[in-house]
């Protein structure tokens, strides 16, 4: 297949497959004519949240006839997912002549795979001058590959907590550090800075970027939101509230984030009608966050059990997600597999009030923790069992009528459950 031949060759350009450095990538994209200064963008950077801000920013601007390019990562099924242009996902041929593209300019030079990926983003977005780009930032920011862009339209930030630690020093594994690689070059424009898992956090962010001209928004002094006893959302901001329906989202913390979307939209002053927002908000779709199973061959095994897959992988991720579990009134089971690389104990430390815990091994990843020796992690938790695979697992969960379903701790992990079914 010509497309996955490419892709096999791109990630034999770079030893590493993350090396942090724009060097490369503006080599590549000044070889390519710059089009990254082509266009109009919406960063997003932030730890959790990102790709599900952008989703709920990318609903409500097609309710409003806008046409968008939209860069995301990583994938879940398809590396299709990542490339959206005019409102859809480029096709595998399209996506292979562009890549081939890029690869004769690149000519062999070295660069990582997510970096001559971005380029061929922006070599591609610079097609549709007057579409507004909806771009997620990879690894911190600072030094990732999206961050070579002269200007935008607004930068976001989304809840920034710890996460990627092996690709700091020991001594460097901190919030303040975090918060610094992913805001401290934000563009001079208008920063909408999202709720923040506490006070310490939006501290920090809130120092980091004060010597910054932009004009700034952060949740709770400048925009806010509640939801009503009869099913409404209420989003707040200086200009004035709107009463809308709930979006189609499960969870708090989403609301966080339509919350955080709705405020950047008004913030640009798109002349976007508030039916639009009505509408969008309800149309929201993301892959692998908090979302319901409703069909397929898993769907089958749980009968007429809520079955809800979520790809959250760190501390933070883990905190808002057991929020969500414990406002369900029925008894929730939870299937676990992660990667080595993630704070295990940390992030299983918010499971204890479930009824039941089942490890799995993440067989498609070489570099996941086993299932068995993720158990030997839950030490203080009862309840936890381990089982090779996911079908094996809901197998053998006694899963009884009104009970929940929770498949969660890698995005690899809710790429499995989605290929399944």
């Amino acid at each position: 297949m010509k497309l996955q031949k490419i892709l096999n060759n791109f990630q034999k350009l770079h030893p590493k497959e993350i090396d942090l450095s724009l060097d490369r990538i503006l080599n590549l994209c000044e070889k390519l004519g710059n089009p990254q200064d082509k266009i109009k963008a919406i960063s997003v950077v932030g730890t959790n949240g990102k790709n599900s801000t952008i989703n709920a920013i990318f609903s409500i601007l097609k309710e409003a006839n806008f046409n968008c390019n939209v860069y995301t990562s990583p994938h879940i099924l398809k590396i299709n997912e990542r490339f959206i242009f005019d409102n859809k996902e480029l096709n595998n041929d399209k996506l292979a002549d562009l890549f081939e593209k890029v690869e004769n300019i690149n000519d062999n030079e070295p660069i990582t795979f997510f970096e001559i990926l971005t380029a061929s983003y922006f070599y591609k977005a610079a097609e549709y001058p007057e579409n507004i780009n909806l771009i997620e930032a990879g690894l911190f920011h600072r030094f990732d590959a999206t961050n070579i862009l002269k200007e935008n339209l607004a930068s976001v930030t989304s809840s920034i907590s710890r996460d990627h630690l092996d690709w700091l020093k020991k001594d460097e594994q901190t919030i303040e550090k975090i918060v610094f690689e992913k805001t401290s070059k934000l563009l001079n424009s208008n920063i909408i800075v999202a709720k923040q898992s506490n006070k310490e956090t939006m501290d920090c962010i809130k120092k980091t970027i004060s010597q910054n001209p932009s004009n700034k928004l952060f949740f709770n002094d400048d925009f806010s939101y509640s939801v009503s006893e009869n099913d409404f959302f209420y989003y707040e901001d200086k200009l004035g509230g709107l009463k809308l329906p709930m979006p189609n989202v499960l969870g708090q913390f989403q609301l966080e984030n339509v919350s955080t979307a709705i405020a950047t939209l008004r913030t640009l002053d798109l002349g976007i009608k508030d039916e639009y927002l009505k509408k969008g908000i309800t149309k929201i779709s993301s892959l692998a966050r908090l979302q319901e199973i409703k069909s397929g061959k898993l769907k089958k095994l749980v009968k007429n059990n809520k079955l809800i897959v979520d790809g959250s992988h760190n501390e933070d991720g883990a905190r808002v997600l057991n929020e969500y579990l414990q406002s369900l009134g029925c008894n929730k089971h939870v299937i676990i597999s992660m990667m080595a690389n993630k704070e295990h104990e940390k992030y299983i430390s918010f499971f204890k009030n479930v009824s039941s815990i089942t490890t799995i091994d993440l067989k498609t990843q070489p570099n996941s923790i086993s299932g068995k020796d993720l158990k030997k992690k839950f030490k203080s938790i009862p309840n936890v069992q381990y089982q090779p695979s996911i079908e094996q697992a809901i197998k053998s969960i006694n899963l009884k009528e009104g009970d929940l379903l929770l498949i969660t701790g890698s995005l690899y992990g809710a790429a499995e459950v989605l290929s399944l079914n």
